[in-house]
């Protein structure tokens, strides 16, 4: 997977593959120069005595580190675990004994198991790495295990995602399917290094195909994005819809005369947002539809935009289906679960140590999603919602039982649910309903959170309720609650 990333360093070494930008310049790495410093990487972490299939869990912020030492490791043969740097230190304890990792990288400031059940790599040493004489990549199997990711399972509690090598390979479905990427673009992405969505959309594709990354350096403002994409002459802008939103918020007129289009993923991207940037920028936003456990299958494009109201189309290669309760598929027009393929090339390998899990997404040979779809007779796909309680939180999903088992525990609540509440036209935040003796101080419940939860899965408010409601069979109603918000 490394060696097919970085493969273009070989014919154009000299070309810009990195530019980490800010309002007042810019750190380049030239093609040559990312891949000795991945090579040299994967060199000292062999070196540091790691060997092929050990784990190495990382803690890297938002700094160009994080994918280094991620294609590093898997050049070496080991099995990268990117984990939010926002991830609590009960969090990340629990992760690294579910997954117990030989090793662990970490920057400082950012939390670390309680107990570290393993030697820890400064970010710093991993610098000194980058010189380091470079050893021939750790070829195999492209079946095998190249890297685990967390997902916030139905189950409310997170699952690690098992993905192999070919999943890289999967991904030049999107070239065509969503992006219309071009060796010569020049795309930013205005998410951290340290998020999925940036490290596969914003670094790992362009690098393949030998285009151009720009990545916003930590701190910048979504108001100072504008400026960036003039100044860098980007082709492409990728971004979660908050940041459209929060652009939007601040410029009334953009004028980005090299913008080609923008991409937008993480959560389903309101149409005022969509029809507001058209109107300012005059470039198409073009959306996809996607999960920790394949990517994105789904999509808009320049080739084939996607009609008014749906998601798009099932990319070049792959298969996709809606299916009924019994899990057959149905036909075009009846609302359904949307499924892969079992076939496709991008889907994981299934959840760490979780076999019986795994085998539940499985119908017959689909792979089910949990969002409900519904085919077009032209095959576009229109988005019909969650076939379960899963929550959006800045474009990660996050389970509500995974919050309230947290919260639970707090003094004062007797039942509490969580569930997404629209607190104005199209901004969505987690909101969390509780039933006791009495309402509880916010102040307290918020510092509670933030102890024992990432920030982005925290609720962004709280109610006090006589009682929760429940359906005629007993369970919770959570579009009832997210009503009352």
């Amino acid at each position: 997977m490394a060696a097919y990333v970085l493969a273009r360093a070989e014919t154009q070494p000299d070309k810009l593959a990195l530019s980490i930008v800010s309002p007042t310049g810019a750190a380049r790495w030239r093609y040559g120069a990312l891949a000795q410093a991945v090579a040299g990487i994967a060199a000292g972490l062999r070196a540091a005595g790691l060997e092929p299939g050990d784990r190495l869990l990382m803690r890297l912020g938002n700094e160009v580190e994080f994918p280094l030492a991620f294609l590093g490791a898997i050049r070496a043969g080991l099995v990268p675990i990117p984990a939010s740097s926002a991830l609590t230190v009960p969090e990340i304890t629990r992760i690294a004994a579910e997954t117990k990792p030989a090793a662990i990288v970490a920057a400082p400031g950012i939390s670390l198991p309680d107990p570290c059940p393993c030697p820890v790599l400064s970010a710093e040493r991993l610098r000194e790495m980058e010189s380091t004489p470079p050893a021939p990549a750790e070829l195999g199997d492209p079946n095998r295990l190249a890297y685990i990711v967390y997902t916030s399972g139905t189950s409310g509690r997170p699952r690690g995602v098992m993905h192999a090598h070919r999943a890289v390979w999967a991904r030049r479905m999107m070239w065509d399917g969503w992006y219309g990427l071009r060796d010569t673009d020049r795309m930013l992405h205005a998410g951290a290094f340290n998020w999925t969505f940036t490290l596969g959309t914003g670094l790992l594709d362009p690098w393949a195909i030998g285009a151009t990354a720009l990545i916003p350096a930590a701190g910048t403002k979504p108001a100072q994005i504008p400026l960036l994409l003039k100044r860098h002459d980007a082709t492409l802008f990728a971004a979660a819809p908050g940041i459209y939103r929060q652009i939007l918020k601040h410029h009334t007129t953009l004028d980005l005369p090299r913008l080609r289009h923008g991409l937008s993923a993480g959560e389903k991207l309101p149409e005022t947002i969509r029809t507001a940037w058209t109107a300012t920028t005059g470039a198409a936003v073009h959306e996809a539809l996607g999960m920790s456990e394949c990517s994105t299958f789904l999509s808009g494009s320049p080739a084939r935009p996607a009609p008014p109201g749906s998601s798009g189309y099932p990319q070049n290669g792959r298969r996709l289906a809606v299916l009924d309760p019994a899990g057959s598929p149905v036909a075009r027009g009846v609302p359904g679960v949307l499924a892969i393929h079992s076939s496709d090339p991008g889907l994981m390998l299934g959840y760490l140590d979780a076999p019986e899990e795994t085998a539940a997404r499985y119908r017959g040979a689909w792979f089910v999603t949990g969002d409900v779809a519904r085919m077009e007779p032209d095959g576009a796909v229109r988005y019909l919602g969650r076939d379960d309680d899963m929550m959006n939180a800045r474009g990660v999903r996050v389970s509500p039982l995974e919050i309230e088992a947290v919260l639970s525990a707090y003094p004062g609540i007797t039942e509490i649910a969580c569930t997404e509440v629209e607190v104005k036209a199209d901004v969505r935040v987690i909101g969390a309903f509780y039933s006791g003796p009495g309402e509880l101080p916010e102040a307290d419940l918020v510092a509670f959170a933030a102890k024992h939860l990432a920030s982005y899965k925290c609720p962004r408010l709280y109610r006090h309720v006589d009682s929760l409601p429940r359906s005629g069979n007993g369970k919770i109603n959570r579009r009832a609650l997210a009503s009352r918000g």
